[in-house]
């Protein structure tokens, strides 16, 4: 893959809203495969496109690409070989950095940036009125992806992160109660008090998750005129944070949690994933780092199984 050919796939990424890592190689040590600005993308699946080095420094760069993508952070790693025969493999983490002891890379240390490329918080914004307009100008300023609809039949995307229905009365029923089946964290009503109270009482839905709305929506900080009410809603849902719902897993879906294993032969933590080397043996699955340790394991596997390696 060309630099301008992963630049493409990245957009083609961001577009559609698919979170990942990318990995850009900024210091090598001979003797190394990789060098400085060599790039990589980790999916959330565990897949890798690009280029960072040997089996074995993607392996270490798939593992902390999928906890980066949870935590949606960014950090400096350091992948070094172990300085003794005897060492046992760990992980150091200070601030900003993370130091990996791998005892199979081939010799030089690399140092890659691991960037977590997560979307901007999606809202959805239901109405035409001052305040869904406000909502829309207010979103924006904050970075986050906001999408209007007047309609009240239009599409809710899985990642959607909140609904705020600003309609002054229309359609605001239908709405409400779409977002909570969807399972929409944050569901707000922009509505007087009693007026709300009429509207959730009138809603499809069971008591738990009438219970959900914020309605009227917005933090009660004496807000006056539409800048204003879309001020105090977002500042409500900064202040609760609400997380997207997990998509279903797909190659470019996010998984639950990045699970993970130790290889047998050289002790290191390695992602499971369906990118990830294994072998079935003795029973189970076995992860590996590098294809040196899977070789090793399969000419012997009583023997890692055992502990004698």
């Amino acid at each position: 893959m060309t630099t301008s050919e992963l630049f493409e796939r990245v957009n083609r990424l961001r577009s559609g809203r698919t979170p990942f890592v990318l990995a850009t190689v900024v210091r090598a040590e001979r003797p190394t495969s990789a060098k400085p600005g060599d790039c990589a993308l980790v999916l959330p699946d565990g897949s890798m496109e690009g280029f960072v080095g040997g089996a074995c420094a993607e392996s270490t760069v798939r593992l902390e690409g999928l906890r980066l993508l949870r935590a949606g952070e960014s950090t400096l790693l350091r992948i070094t070989p172990n300085s003794t025969d005897d060492a046992t493999p760990g992980t150091e983490e200070v601030e900003g950095l993370v130091t990996v002891d791998n005892p199979c890379l081939s010799g030089g240390t690399l140092e890659i940036f691991l960037e977590a490329m997560i979307p901007p918080t999606l809202v959805h914004v239901f109405g035409d009125a001052p305040v869904a307009r406000a909502l829309v100008k207010v979103g924006a300023a904050l970075d986050y992806d906001v999408h209007s609809a007047t309609d009240p039949k239009a599409e809710i995307a899985p990642d959607t992160v909140a609904v705020v229905v600003a309609s002054h009365g229309r359609d605001e029923e239908s709405v409400l109660a779409s977002a909570l089946r969807a399972g929409v964290p944050y569901v707000a009503l922009v509505a007087s008090p009693k007026r709300s109270a009429a509207v959730l009482a009138g809603l499809d839905v069971d008591d738990e998750q009438r219970r959900q709305v914020r309605a009227p929506a917005g933090l009660d900080i004496g807000a006056r005129g539409a800048a204003e009410i879309a001020l105090s809603v977002f500042a409500d849902l900064i202040a609760r944070r609400p997380q997207p719902p997990p998509p279903q897993l797909t190659k470019d879906a996010p998984a639950a949690a990045p699970t993970e294993a130790i290889d047998p032969v050289c002790g290191m933590t390695v992602a499971v994933s369906t990118e990830s080397l294994s072998l079935h043996e003795l029973g189970k699955d076995w992860y590996f780092c590098g294809t040196g340790c899977r070789q090793a394991f399969a000419d012997d596997p009583a023997r890692y199984r055992l502990g004698e390696g």
